[in-house]
């Protein structure tokens, strides 16, 4: 038997069609704020704010080239998001409302490859973001060609860079651009594909416009960790160490 009667019975359903109303309106609003084309000034806007998170963009003019969808992609890629390179109003709402990603490992310089993003982020002294870009790592699946065969596996830990080269390197598996070597010939070098999935022999590819410059930033010694959900290792121990040794001037 129902506790309401008479005129309790008929507020109760009006409060109820007013709450249902509200939240349609709601969400009808939040789905046209998702809508309709973007501006100059906010194309913009979308491009500024990625770069200030980090994400490489090329020129804040407004323009959506091949960098601008670059930087979209790894913020989709950081974010979770669907991956589309297509800076939507949905896409310009998101930026507006993101954080800058944070390190991992946080406090000293040094290059972090999330395998499960797919992505890299260099890390400067302060332990800030600097830049971030979109990888492809090893695909986890073995191969069979140019008379070689293995696993296409990137490995997981702390590593360091112990051997670069400017420009391009013919490898037995390929051509690498500004190789920067940390394990067992694998290396962090530019190539013309990167794909948002894992499809490398075990090397994390970046793109092309950026691996000079990140090269540059990775001088022998540095410090790279790769991790996925399941694995992680610190190296703040590594950095320490460095720290004592230029303080003692020990090459």
């Amino acid at each position: 038997m129902s506790i309401f009667k008479g005129p309790a019975v008929v507020l109760l359903t009006m409060a109820l069609l007013v709450l249902t109303a509200t939240k349609s309106t709601a969400v009808t609003k939040n789905k046209k704020n998702d809508r309709g084309p973007l501006s100059r000034a906010e194309l913009k806007e979308a491009e500024r704010r990625l770069a200030e998170m980090g994400y490489l963009t090329g020129r804040v003019d407004g323009t959506i080239d091949g960098d601008t969808r670059v930087g979209l992609i790894t913020f989709q890629k950081w974010e979770g998001r669907k991956i589309t390179a297509h800076l939507t109003r949905a896409e310009f709402n998101a930026i507006r409302e993101a954080n800058a990603p944070q390190a991992k490992d946080p406090g000293y310089k040094h290059i972090e490859v999330d395998l499960d993003r797919q992505i890299l982020l260099l890390i400067d002294d302060e332990g800030v973001i600097k830049k971030i870009l979109p990888v492809s790592t090893g695909s986890g699946k073995r191969y069979k060609e140019k008379r070689m065969s293995g696993l296409a596996y990137t490995p997981r830990g702390r590593f360091r860079i112990y051997n670069k080269l400017s420009g391009w390197k013919r490898s037995p598996l390929g051509l690498l651009y500004y190789p920067n070597y940390f394990s067992d010939g694998l290396a962090i070098h530019g190539n013309p594909s990167v794909p948002h999935s894992p499809r490398s022999h075990g090397c994390v590819r970046i793109p092309m416009f950026a691996a000079s410059e990140i090269s540059k930033q990775l001088p022998v010694g540095s410090i790279i960790l790769i991790y996925d959900a399941q694995s992680f290792v610190s190296a703040k121990q590594w950095a320490e160490e460095d720290k004592q040794k230029q303080s003692r001037n020990i090459p």
